[in-house]
């Protein structure tokens, strides 16, 4: 291990590498733990190394994104559009799985990185060799918002999932209300144990985050199929 070490920090330094040793940094121990002080102390150099590969900490987090964005399944050849849009929205899922601070790096950001733009370009080019107008594909972007990178708000996590920030996770939610709360919101109360639910969800022990990632997206993207198919525009809808 020590020999492993001392190679790695005669290994001569590059963006590429400066660039996954952050992404390391921050997939074990937050991206709050992410400093050029605590990464140059990683690469074994002194900070100022670094800067002679990325000018600050901004740069240094865009190309985080764009390492892990690249991470992203490319589009399986000669399949239809539903079939490959499907398969890089869940690899892009997986992918925020392996890397659980990307996601509020990524919405931090005031501009898309390269990678982002360079994966939105080829969804929309997907939806467009599938047969919709750039009418259509402009609203289904709309539609799938941040799903179409693999996350999406959950509607009932009110503090934000601490595991997409790097930070411990909190304790969850009791499965159902309290008989106060119960009585005052009665239909909230029915539902919150109407499904089965697993130990990590952001809604506590009953919803299956997974299971309903891919219930949305499905039914999304089988009622995009539905409006492709009768050629809609913006221009139907109702006035």
């Amino acid at each position: 291990m020590a020999e492993q070490a001392e190679t790695l920090r005669r290994t001569p330094l590059s963006r590429d590498r400066i660039l996954r040793a952050a992404v390391a940094l921050a997939d074990g121990a937050g991206i709050e733990s992410l400093s050029m002080r605590n990464l140059a102390q990683e690469l074994g150099v002194v900070p100022m190394a670094l800067y002679k590969h990325v000018t600050n900490k901004d740069e240094l987090l865009d190309g985080m994104i764009d390492v892990v964005v690249g991470e992203i399944d490319p589009a399986v050849p000669d399949a239809d559009w539903k079939h490959v849009i499907r398969g890089r929205i869940l690899s892009a899922r997986q992918m925020l799985l392996r890397h659980p601070w990307a996601s509020l790096a990524i919405e931090s950001r005031n501009m898309a990185t390269p990678a982002i733009l360079a994966y939105l370009d080829a969804i929309v080019g997907t939806l467009r060799a599938g047969g919709f107008s750039a009418n259509l594909a402009h609203h289904v972007m709309h539609a799938m918002g941040s799903r179409v990178l693999g996350f999406s708000q959950e509607l009932f996590d009110t503090s934000r999932r601490a595991g997409r920030s790097g930070a411990a996770d909190p304790e969850p939610p009791a499965a159902g209300f309290p008989p106060e709360v119960a009585a005052r919101f009665p239909h909230l109360a029915e539902i919150a144990t109407a499904a089965s639910h697993d130990d990590a969800s952001v809604v506590g022990q009953g919803c299956d985050d997974q299971f309903e990632f891919e219930f949305a997206l499905d039914l999304l993207l089988d009622g995009i199929e539905r409006l492709r198919q009768q050629g809609w525009t913006s221009s139907h809808r109702s006035r």
